[in-house]
């Protein structure tokens, strides 16, 4: 099981997480996008399908159709109706639950780095859970910090 921790600080979430969910359908992946704000999971619904003017990513918020159909669906809390085996945790906060899957994005910014970081020492504890931590630099780019 894998957790990618990505610290937000250049790149807003709204353009990280298309481009994981690009990576995750490209390889055959779905994915499940975990956020417990209302208004979250309408704006990632909105621009999911406006992000590029060339292209959209096919999903749906839960309840809105065939939840089990949908290569990427938006969830209040982290159960797979969509058989995905990746989760995207949007909205900072850390779910145990998200263990239950191949792998976790969890995406925060500097409001959540506490609970981050607290989240990052606990699953050190974790057998079978190989964590990674990637920062931006001042341009933008994405690095593996640990």
């Amino acid at each position: 099981m894998k957790v990618d921790f990505y610290h937000l600080t250049v790149t807003p979430l709204e353009r990280a997480l298309p481009q994981i969910a690009e990576k995750v359908l490209a390889s055959g992946g779905r994915l499940l996008i975990v956020s417990d704000s209302e208004a979250q999971r309408a704006a990632l619904d909105r621009l999911l399908w406006t992000y590029t003017p060339e292209s959209f990513l096919p999903h749906a918020q839960a309840g809105a159709g065939d939840d089990a159909a949908q290569p990427v669906l938006i969830v209040p809390v982290p159960e797979p109706a969509n058989a995905a085996r990746n989760v995207a945790i949007v909205d900072g906060v850390w779910r145990d639950a998200a263990l239950g899957f191949d792998r976790a994005f969890h995406f925060f910014d500097e409001d959540r780095i506490v609970e981050a970081r607290a989240a990052w020492r606990a699953l050190g504890d974790h057998a079978g859970v190989e964590r990674r931590y990637w920062k931006q630099n001042d341009s933008g780019r994405w690095e593996q910090a640990a």
